[in-house]
């Protein structure tokens, strides 16, 4: 059997047509082991929602490869994928009356397999470790939007998934809590062997925290591999539609400066 670390997602030949519009065309990505971070990257409409959703079962998709190591996904319903793939949607439902708590106990419970009193526990763990256990007794529909992402990025950590889908979980937090979570999922990532593909629009936060980089244009693949040889000058002006470099700070981080849009 695989370890952890050496589980390996293979997405080849994916298309996918939403409202007679061709979202995605032949997409491949390069394999996925686990233990890393992937920061799925490009401009509105490229197509990046799109592939998480399809990989997740949960967009009318087409693949030649859908496979985590042996087990071949492709006729798996999304409840059947949702085994091993947890997918975080951009936007979260709203009105939901539960505490924090118990959106947790719900989402394990609807997994089955945990006594109450290892639920409650996992719970606990849960919470603390993406440092918002003070929000246990809150009610959800009274909570931030940034707050709310947070709990659902809990729910889908808490049965230890060994695939996170998370679409733009960062659009509704702050920026200590934007380079907290980077840190926590790199973390839980290196530490449990799991895989994170996570839509970023921020190229300096994937710069910082991704070990690989997938940039998308039109839903085709533009660019994949180590972040450096990804997000270069050549392909965010083709990406993006920018004259931009990528230099390194004082601390030797790397980041993107914008000097100036192309003119289309």
């Amino acid at each position: 059997m695989n370890s952890p670390a050496s589980r390996i997602l293979r997405v080849e030949g994916l298309s996918c047509r939403l409202g007679g519009n061709q979202i995605l065309q032949g997409l491949t990505l390069p394999a996925l082991r686990g233990g890393g971070l992937a920061a799925l990257l490009g401009p509105n409409g490229s197509g990046k929602s799109t592939l998480l959703r399809s990989i997740a079962g949960l967009a009318p998709a087409r693949f030649d490869t859908l496979s985590l190591d042996k087990l071949d996904m492709r006729g798996l319903s999304a409840r059947a994928r949702a085994d091993t793939i947890r997918y975080l949607p951009q936007f979260l439902p709203e009105s939901i009356h539960l505490t924090v708590t118990e959106a947790l106990l719900v989402a394990l419970n609807a997994r089955g397999g945990l006594a109450p009193a290892a639920a409650m526990a996992r719970t606990e763990a849960v919470l603390d470790t993406l440092g918002i256990g003070h929000l246990a007794p809150r009610y959800l529909d009274e909570l931030s939007g940034g707050q709310k992402q947070l709990v659902g990025l809990a729910q889908a950590l808490a049965d230890e998934p060994a695939v996170l889908l998370l679409d733009e979980p960062l659009a509704s937090l702050d920026l200590n809590f934007q380079h907290h979570a980077m840190r926590l999922l790199k973390r839980l990532a290196a530490d449990h062997g799991l895989l994170v593909l996570i839509v970023l629009h921020d190229l300096n936060i994937a710069l910082r925290y991704a070990d690989t980089a997938v940039l998308l244009r039109q839903g085709r693949l533009l660019a994949a591999g180590e972040p450096l040889s990804v997000i270069t000058p050549s392909s965010i002006a083709q990406a993006f539609q920018v004259r931009a470099r990528v230099e390194s700070c004082s601390l030797g981080h790397a980041n993107v400066l914008v000097d100036d849009l192309i003119q289309l």
